[in-house]
């Protein structure tokens, strides 16, 4: 090979890296932070890319999505936030309560989509829902809030149990405010309340063994990433203990649960897609509304309820949205 070609070979390898970064760096970039496990949301991954093409951004093609998953370890999440602020991203969508605190430190400038369970203006996250101000909006699904629904499905499966166990995860950030709910709800009930705290795998066995040694009837699941990482255990411990149990998913149910009540995510995800797709648009996220899905799904597995040995009210099945057979 002569030398001049050698040359030009040579120089023209270099500007490869050069221009394929150029390409990469031609779409915006969306940080995606997730205090789950990939593989327990795709279908709500799913959900989220729906929405952002129908508002004509698609990943890949015209957009580039940055996952991070803390699969359950909250502790990992404000360094995740901080790598997404570093890579200078478009927009944050920040899955969740944790995330969004975490998002929220970590950036006061680029523009954050959460979807939260708990009331965004109490925990601080947004100044109103119609004009949230700041660099928030998103999506709230009052997921603590269904607490008080839960508990009354609960005991019209288990009437005659005057004691409920909650389980809480003792590591998240939204445990106090998950309590707290509980308390209220089971006061109103008349009921009273056994709040149990896990954080690992031992601890939830030892949270349903405990649940049984206290006399607690039934047992609510609050929602959680870790929990929902262990959907087969839960099932298999409540078969296994015979204690009726209610989620806050319908995965779960699904699953083997005995009842889910909340919302549908995959819809909360899409919606999360659209707005994500506005900001990148030009929409100033202060002046989008925080959104409040109004739909609620309530799924009733009756293997489950054989297994446990129990015959769901009549008034429980009719209102269910769903019945597993």
């Amino acid at each position: 090979m002569r030398r001049r070609e050698f040359v030009s070979l040579i120089g023209a390898a270099a500007a490869w890296p050069v221009a394929a970064r150029a390409q990469q760096t031609a779409y915006p970039v969306i940080g995606f932070l997730n205090q789950e496990a990939a593989e327990l949301t795709a279908n709500n991954v799913t959900g989220f890319r729906k929405g952002l093409s129908e508002t004509g951004f698609v990943e890949n093609q015209n957009v580039t999505i940055d996952y991070r998953w803390a699969e359950g370890h909250y502790e990992q999440l404000p360094q995740f936030a901080a790598d997404l602020v570093n890579r200078k991203v478009a927009v944050i969508v920040a899955a969740y309560f944790p995330s969004a605190v975490a998002a929220k430190a970590a950036t006061l400038t680029i523009p954050i989509v959460f979807i939260c369970g708990v009331d965004p203006i109490a925990a601080g996250l947004v100044a109103s829902l119609n004009r949230p101000g700041g660099n928030l909006t998103g999506l709230t699904n009052y997921n603590v809030s269904l607490t008080a629904k839960r508990l009354e499905l609960l005991h019209q499966v288990a009437p005659g149990s005057g004691t409920m166990a909650v389980l809480v995860n003792s590591k998240s950030p939204a445990t106090q405010t998950i309590e707290a709910e509980a308390r209220a709800a089971a006061q109103a009930l008349g009921l009273r309340v056994e709040v149990l705290g896990a954080g690992t795998e031992n601890e939830i066995d030892a949270a349903f063994a405990i649940a049984g040694e206290r006399g607690s009837g039934a047992l609510l699941v609050s929602g959680d990433a870790f929990f929902n990482s262990r959907r087969s255990q839960f099932t298999a411990l409540a078969a296994h203990h015979k204690l009726p149990a209610i989620y806050d998913r319908r995965e779960i149910a699904m699953a083997g649960g005995l009842m889910s009540y909340g919302m549908n995510y995959f819809d909360i995800y899409r919606q999360a897609g659209i707005y994500t797709g506005q900001i990148l648009k030009g929409a100033g996220s202060a002046d989008l509304p925080v959104q409040q899905p109004t739909k609620v799904e309530f799924v009733v597995n009756l293997k489950m309820a054989k297994s446990l040995g129990i015959e769901l009210p009549t008034s429980v099945l009719l209102s269910a949205d769903e019945v597993i057979e």
